[in-house]
């Protein structure tokens, strides 16, 4: 397959911003989830080639070279930082402008970063005591390991092993709109969430302890099977039989995969442990994958087809678009319609909405033999309040052999 490349050049102008500003863009970054179902991306063609028939500790070093050597960002920055990229990946599908909390599930303010302890914070589902790796850039910022909570129930998880069992978790100071029950169990050291999240809480020390082998300076973290809330900074992480019956028992659900997707964007490494749950059950469950019989039958109804992979820099001043909708035709840019505000369009192999930030898109399967023609609408918010930049779209063509 032949893969052709266009550029829509702008010029880039980089300035920094006041933390005000931030959480402005912020607000505006967020909008572009509202649609999370259509910029939704997919797992790579061949991500995971390297794993398939393994098990065991074969399979978790070939998943820790997969994943590892992810694009880092900082903890806490006037550019974009991991409260940015939080809230965008754990937006609620329902409320765009609220963040999801992983352990009470509040829907809460995005825009009440820590806010004087009354908000949310960045809670470190491995905790990061558990090494002792902090919030330094890389271990203590990998988005994949972080998740909205509330301020004052993340204080009281600490930094506590993951075990079934204590006394249920009252939030003291709860959100408006919620009564503070948490569905959450605690004791001296250990924390139980609620059910609906236990496999995802499973899934994140997975992707831990397969992305921290000790490479290139970086800790080295383990499960272990008890709770001890890591004395002297041990890189320990626990209950493993519990955080796997619990994967077992929570399977891999719609947001998880939606927010694996949009981490993917920003870090380019993945959850394996999300995109394929069974690689959890060949390294800790006993499991071995199962070897099939040679096909019975060939495929049919056989064509081919050619991409158009497209880059563009975003712009950086003025009002910044939540994202784009890229629209392609063969027929030329007269019969490209602009998009109407208020309606988000369903997405094809010529029509995609794409996150501002990513700068790049993959149209197809295409024809060959054809020329095709690419317009370009920024847009603002989402759902029924999308607002599309329709007034002289970039636009180009291009010959596909």
């Amino acid at each position: 397959m032949k893969f052709e490349r266009i550029c829509v050049n702008r010029p880039v102008k980089v300035s920094p911003r006041s933390v005000l500003q931030r959480r402005f863009r912020n607000l505006a970054l967020i909008g572009a989830l509202g649609c999370a179902s259509v910029c939704q991306g997919a797992i790579p063609s061949g991500y995971y080639a390297d794993a398939d028939g393994l098990s065991g500790e074969t399979l978790k070093a070939t998943l820790n070279n997969i994943i590892d050597g992810h694009t880092e960002y900082p903890y806490t920055s006037t550019g974009t930082d991991v409260w940015d990229i939080l809230k965008v990946s754990d937006r609620d599908p329902n409320n765009s402008s609220n963040v999801i909390c992983v352990y009470t599930q509040y829907s809460i303010d995005a825009a009440q970063e820590y806010n004087d302890g009354d908000g949310w914070s960045r809670e470190h589902v491995w905790a990061k005591s558990h090494g002792d790796f902090g919030t330094v850039t890389g271990t203590g910022t990998d988005l994949h390991n972080l998740k909205p909570e509330d301020v004052s129930v993340n204080s009281t998880r600490n930094n506590k092993d993951f075990d079934d069992g204590g006394t249920p978790v009252t939030d003291s100071s709860p959100p408006t709109g919620y009564d503070g029950s948490t569905d959450c169990l605690t004791t001296s050291t250990t924390w139980e969430p609620p059910d609906g999240v236990k496999g995802d809480v499973a899934r994140i020390i997975f992707y831990m302890v397969t992305r921290y082998e000790g490479e290139n300076s970086e800790v080295d973290l383990e499960m272990v099977n008890y709770a001890d809330s890591a004395p002297a900074l041990e890189p320990y992480h626990g209950v493993q039989s519990t955080l796997y019956s619990w994967h077992v028992a929570d399977p891999v659900d719609d947001f998880e995969r939606n927010r694996n997707d949009i981490i993917h964007d920003y870090q380019d490494n993945r959850n394996p442990f999300i995109d394929h749950p069974e690689y959890a059950n060949y390294i800790w469950g006993g499991e071995s994958p199962s070897t099939n019989p040679e096909p019975t039958n060939h495929i049919t109804n056989f064509t081919g087809g050619k991409e158009i992979t497209i880059t563009w820099t975003d712009p950086s001043s003025g009002t910044l678009p939540d994202g784009y909708l890229i629209k392609i035709n063969s027929s030329g840019y007269t019969s490209i319609a602009d998009p109407s505000d208020g309606t988000v369009e369903t997405t094809s192999s010529t029509k995609k909405y794409v996150s501002h930030g990513v700068q790049t898109a993959t149209m197809g399967p295409l024809a060959g033999n054809t020329t095709w023609y690419i317009k370009i609408f920024p847009y603002s918010n989402s759902g029924s309040n999308i607002d599309y930049k329709t007034n002289s779209p970039q636009q180009t063509s291009i010959v596909l052999d």
